[in-house]
Formats: C-alpha cells, sequence, structure tokens
C-alpha cells in the first residue's frame, strides 16, 4: 500500500509516472495486473495531478460510509443468525460505537473549502445575508 500511495501522492503527474515505474520495479513480479491497469486508465488520471493537495485528499481519501457498512458487514457476517431482533439491533448500536472509536478526521475542511473557493467558485453556493 505504501508503494501505491506513493503514486496518488505524487506532487506532479511526471512524479506519479516514475513512481508508477518504481512500483511496477519493485512490486510487478508480485502483482502483475496493477502497473497495467493505471496505464489503461493514465489519461483518466492526470487531471487529478492538477488540484492542490487540499482537494485530491478529498478525491483519494476512502468513503468512510463505505468504511463504515464494510465493518458492519464483517460483524453480521460472523454472527450468521440472531435469536432476536432485538439481539441484532443491540449487536449493530455495540458495533457502531466501536466503530467509531477509530475513525479520525482525514480531511482539513477549512483548507479544502478554500481551494474550492478557488477552482469550483460558479459551483458553490452563495451565502444569505
Amino acid at each position: 500500500m505504501p508503494a501505491l500511495r506513493a503514486i496518488y501522492r505524487a506532487e506532479t503527474a511526471e512524479a506519479a509516472e516514475l513512481r508508477l515505474a518504481d512500483f511496477e520495479a519493485e512490486w510487478g513480479k508480485k502483482y502483475p495486473a496493477i502497473a497495467p491497469a493505471w496505464r489503461r486508465v493514465w489519461n483518466e488520471v492526470v487531471p487529478f495531478f492538477a488540484y492542490p493537495l487540499q482537494i485530491r485528499k478529498m478525491i483519494y481519501t476512502t468513503n468512510a460510509i463505505e468504511s463504515l457498512h464494510r465493518g458492519l458487514r464483517k460483524i453480521i457476517k460472523t454472527r450468521r443468525a440472531f435469536p432476536s431482533d432485538e439481539a441484532a439491533t443491540k449487536l449493530l448500536y455495540l458495533s457502531l460505537r466501536n466503530l467509531g472509536v477509530h475513525w479520525k478526521p482525514a480531511i482539513e475542511w477549512r483548507a479544502a473549502y478554500a481551494q474550492f473557493t478557488i477552482f469550483f467558485a460558479e459551483r458553490l453556493p452563495t451565502t444569505i445575508r
């Protein structure tokens, strides 16, 4: 994962391409499908590097709802059957409480919003005064 992270966290598209080549040299034999998959969609990846780091982080950060869903699904899957609806509800409640303990804010919202106002001013809602 750190080798892939180095690609999408690269400062420029050129640096990302060099890091992709490094990834392919180091991990290409063990994971032969990853680098060709990146290269097939490289034209769609390159515009990503035109944005500042704050916006790019919002784009590639894992969706919190998907993470929550994966955690709940894993817990339910291990139980398979519940004696009652109340038991299932209690398990989900406790799971939600425990899953939330590990979360941390991944995005600096003020910095991201400042960048959004620069790049997408016409798309942001105007405030009512």
